[in-house]
């Protein structure tokens, strides 16, 4: 038979299925971080902080900002890279075209927080006569965050040496579970909580009043759209390899559990004083939890896209229905 041929199928692609759906949604929901994060709102948000007076951009918050853009900047920087064992571990060319896409989703992360670094983070520095740092700088990253990266790179390349159904739900877990869906989504709401009028404020009653930034804002809306679907395909998968292969579920609950100190350490990295941890410490917490309750009940309905990107202030920033449920 050729090597072309499938005799267990009929057409190549299941576009109404779980993962078809979710791809079907990359589509839809393509956005440019060049276009669709437009000019003025980058320069809008770098005029604001120029105009700010030196109350509100001291270099102490300032650099609690920096740290955030190069942890995220950094992050989806090592999520691009780290996804390529899995495109040669997945055998079905729905989850290939879906892995695909994603690692495309994440180059497109890393573009965006490079370019609001270059645009917006540097340009302030240098009008405010505070130190102008580079986003790879060795003071922004802690041991934690690079614990946290480094277990995770290690999980995806033991696919590459011995790709088993219980390995794959280790490398789903750190991947899709702790950096995407625990820290990233922490880090999300601790953006838009911020540097919004939306959402809880997490600065302290005394806390200089930093400026809204919306272009940043509008970025990471579009980045939590597309790790939405990241986050539900890695629960899907952890869901059946539970169900149909016999996975103890304290496989997931062993790398959650393992990870949640290097998130709290991580989301905790502000000494400035003027943010309060304990709400992203909380946050964090109760997402690992949700997501290990809905992911080791096999009856539990993974949900939709849009719920997934939701941060509890009813914004989301797609562009089409969500993926199919099937």
């Amino acid at each position: 038979m050729s090597r072309y041929a499938d005799a267990g199928r009929d057409l190549r692609l299941d576009p109404d299925g779980r993962v078809g759906g979710y791809f079907k949604h990359a589509v839809y929901n393509h956005w440019d971080p060049y276009e669709d994060i437009e000019q003025d709102l980058i320069e809008q948000d770098r005029d604001r902080m120029m105009n700010a007076g030196e109350e509100a951009i001291t270099e102490d918050g300032f650099d609690d900002l920096r740290q955030t853009v190069a942890l995220f900047g950094a992050g989806e920087e090592a999520v691009t890279e780290d996804l390529a064992p899995l495109t040669i571990a997945m055998d079905d060319i729905n989850d290939q075209m879906f892995v695909a896409s994603q690692v495309y989703e994440e180059a497109k992360h890393t573009a965006f927080f490079d370019r609001y670094w270059r645009e917006v983070i540097n340009p302030v520095a240098e009008h405010h006569d505070i130190e102008v740092t580079a986003p790879t700088d060795d003071r922004y990253f802690m041991p934690a965050y690079e614990q946290l990266f480094d277990d995770t790179e290690a999980a995806m390349h033991r696919l590459l040496e011995e790709d088993t159904p219980e390995n794959r739900v280790r490398a789903f877990c750190h991947y899709h579970l702790a950096v995407e869906s625990v820290l990233a989504q922490t880090g999300y709401y601790g953006i838009t909580s911020s540097f919004s009028e939306r959402g809880d404020d997490l600065l302290v009653d005394d806390a200089p009043d930093f400026p809204n930034l919306a272009g940043l804002v509008r970025g990471v809306g579009f980045i939590r759209s597309d790790e939405g679907r990241h986050v539900g395909f890695g629960m899907y998968h952890v869901q059946e390899h539970l169900a149909n292969d016999s996975v103890d579920e304290s496989v997931v609950q062993d790398v959650l559990q393992e990870q949640m100190p290097n998130v709290a350490r991580i989301v905790s990295f502000s000494d400035s004083g003027f943010l309060d941890a304990a709400p992203l410490v909380e946050y964090a917490s109760d997402k690992l939890t949700r997501r290990i309750e809905i992911i080791t009940d096999s009856e539990a309905e993974i949900p939709d896209v849009e719920e997934l990107v939701t941060l509890d202030d009813g914004d989301t920033t797609t562009r089409s229905p969500a993926a199919s449920d099937d």
